[in-house]
């Protein structure tokens, strides 16, 4: 009894801390800034706050994650542009990390009801049957593809009965490669180009999808 009322509480203090945040001011512009998905913007605004810049862009990155779930690599690519590629992709990549982890555990702790209203009910929908196509294979592929929001799959993991240290490193190992060609490219190119450049990066990825598809196609035969 002791224990359910502790998950309860539990449950009842993230829903509220993250309806809290949903309605605060600094949140609300930020989550407005996202939506725009416009690199040279975000780069403006993380740029505005001086010194504080970099815990800016990692609250981003998390604020990405937990609220509002769309591709990671706009942000990648500003740091990459503010803080050189290499610092650039360190703060992609372990902002990236705690937004995942977050996302993990709020759907572990406060199940699907929760986690379709942060996200949507099609979308978890359309991940679960990655899931289920791909297997152990899924947050690996899904890292690689730009255009598919991984933080759902994190949420969608969260949901499943992998285990917590599973997850932490098919994250950080599948989301490395995309991260650090994202920063190396962001911290080159204008944005002028970043279009054909991105185009270029989704061929390399589906490239790469395919050879895992046929990995895992072999291994179904044997």
């Amino acid at each position: 009894m002791k224990q359910f009322k502790k998950s309860t509480y539990i449950k009842i203090a993230i829903i509220i801390a993250i309806t809290i945040l949903l309605f605060t001011k600094p949140v609300k512009e930020m989550i407005f800034m996202l939506s725009m998905i416009n690199v040279d913007a975000i780069k403006g605004y993380i740029l505005s706050f001086g010194v504080w810049a970099p815990v800016i862009s990692f609250i981003l990155m998390i604020l990405q994650s937990v609220i509002a779930p769309l591709p990671a690599f706009i942000i990648t690519f500003a740091n990459a542009g503010l803080f050189g590629w290499v610092n650039g992709a360190l703060l992609s990549w372990s902002s990236a990390m705690v937004g995942a982890i977050l996302c993990f555990f709020i759907a572990r702790l406060l199940g699907r009801d929760i986690v379709e209203k942060l996200t949507s009910k099609f979308a978890l929908k359309s991940i679960d049957d990655f899931f289920e196509r791909h297997g152990k294979y899924a947050i690996l592929i899904a890292r690689l593809l730009p255009f598919i929001s991984f933080d759902i799959v994190s949420y969608a993991a969260g949901l499943t009965s992998m285990s917590f240290w599973s997850f932490f490193i098919a994250t950080g190992i599948g989301q490395l490669p995309a991260t650090i060609i994202y920063s190396y490219v962001g911290g080159m190119l204008a944005s002028g180009t970043k279009m054909m450049v991105f185009g270029l990066l989704t061929l390399f990825a589906v490239s790469i999808l395919m050879l895992l598809i046929k990995k895992i196609y072999k291994e179904k035969n044997k």
